[in-house]
């Protein structure tokens, strides 16, 4: 017999930067009780059955595989969202573009865009936060399309509506109020990508060429065709292309173009407003 507080202290996850975090989630999901019950009741006796799962999600974790997709979930904004090996997992740091968004467009109706929406995690937390918009996600692989809207129907929010599409090819003709957007942006050769959780996330989801910017390029070229009058455009990059992301959108002709700053005090997002 084995109490919860000996797993504890002998799970063993030294390549994990979070190892005391990450083993009490595993085995609070292996047990199916809450973290804070592992506090509350050190001394409980767990079952065989539940330490050999357990066990099995330690020799996971182990191996590098992030705890989200052992779990199949992860939480973002003020929701839990079902995650996967085909999309990317859900960051705090997105939750920047998310209370942007909220900032600056009013709680009135209005259409917005998330384009690849993966988990559906922005467009879910816009539209969990927003009931007056009609939020559309977008996503060009099928199975991610198909994730997004599980979570969708298992939140309830019949304000949003998820449809398959590469950036904006299948949208001819369709403008909002708002468009945001957490698209690939790290460059080809960045080893980051041979390194941590990120080894098992899908690199298309990750990787936007040589420099990581080509699907940004592609979307803030875009993106103006796709905007009415006075709609602001949302883009999440990595933490040393603001300067070119704010240019890129100069370029194309926004107005009150900025960055924000993250958790880290990196400048994570960048937006630009179309003029009237």
């Amino acid at each position: 017999m084995t109490i919860i507080a000996s797993l504890l202290r002998n799970a063993q996850l030294p390549e994990s930067p979070t190892e005391r975090l990450d083993a009490e989630l595993l085995l609070a999901a292996a047990i199916g009780k809450s973290r804070s019950y592992l506090h509350t009741w050190p001394e409980r006796i767990v079952s065989s059955e539940d330490a050999q799962t357990y066990a099995g999600y330690l020799q996971r974790r182990r191996g590098g595989e992030p705890v989200a997709y052992i779990l199949g979930q992860q939480g973002f904004w003020k929701i839990d969202l079902e995650v996967a090996p085909h999309t990317l997992i859900p960051r705090p740091d997105t939750e920047l573009l998310v209370e942007t968004a909220l900032e600056l467009q009013p709680a009135a109706p209005a259409r917005v865009l998330d384009l690849g929406t993966g988990t559906g995690a922005i467009a879910l937390a816009l539209a969990s936060e927003r009931p007056a918009w009609q939020v559309t996600a977008v996503d060009r692989v099928a199975e991610a399309a198909a994730l997004a809207e599980r979570n969708r129907q298992r939140l309830g929010l019949s304000n949003a509506q998820v449809r398959l599409s590469h950036w904006f090819d299948s949208l001819a003709g369709e403008r909002f109020d708002l468009i945001v957007s957490n698209p690939p942006y790290i460059a080809a050769a960045d080893p980051h990508l041979v390194a941590g959780d990120v080894r098992f996330e899908p690199s298309s989801a990750l990787v936007a060429g040589p420099d990581g910017l080509d699907d940004l390029r592609v979307i803030v070229t875009q993106a103006p065709g796709h905007l009415l009058p006075g709609g602001w455009l949302l883009l999440e990059h990595g933490y040393d292309q603001a300067a070119a992301v704010r240019a890129l959108l100069v370029g194309q002709g926004f107005n009150e173009v900025a960055s924000r700053t993250d958790l880290g005090g990196h400048e994570r997002i960048s937006l630009g407003r179309l003029p009237c």
